[in-house]
């Protein structure tokens, strides 16, 4: 989301972007960051910023480790891909050699809207 102007922003996406920023100076000082660390730096800059907001940040970021590396995405990560798959190479030989199961032929589909039946449709 690239923000041209914060008039166009509602209240709780300012509260974000102010708690964001405000825990990535702090994190970015090497205090530590707590609630009432990123509420001084919303407060210098200018900004109020409710305590609920400064709470959630500093929680999340206590539950990534402490690391705001780990909380914040590396530019350019995208999402996660899938997993790639490796070894088993002794079960994927096997598996391989397994004969295809035969399949029983079920009984011919009734057609169940034909024109010639004679019906009320």
């Amino acid at each position: 989301m690239a923000v041209t102007s914060l008039s166009e922003l509602s209240e709780s996406q300012k509260n974000k972007l102010i708690a964001s920023l405000s825990t990535i100076v702090v994190a970015d000082s090497g205090a530590d960051v707590t609630s009432e660390s990123i509420t001084a730096i919303a407060s210098a800059s200018g900004n109020t910023l409710p305590a609920v907001w400064s709470s959630i940040f500093a929680a999340g970021l206590s539950l990534s480790g402490g690391s705001i590396d780990k909380m914040c995405a590396v530019p350019g990560s995208g999402g996660g891909g899938g997993g790639g798959g490796g070894g088993g190479g002794e079960a994927a030989a096997e598996a391989a050699e397994e004969e295809p199961e035969e399949e029983e032929e079920a009984a011919p589909a009734v057609d169940l809207f034909a024109a010639d039946d004679g019906g009320d449709y």
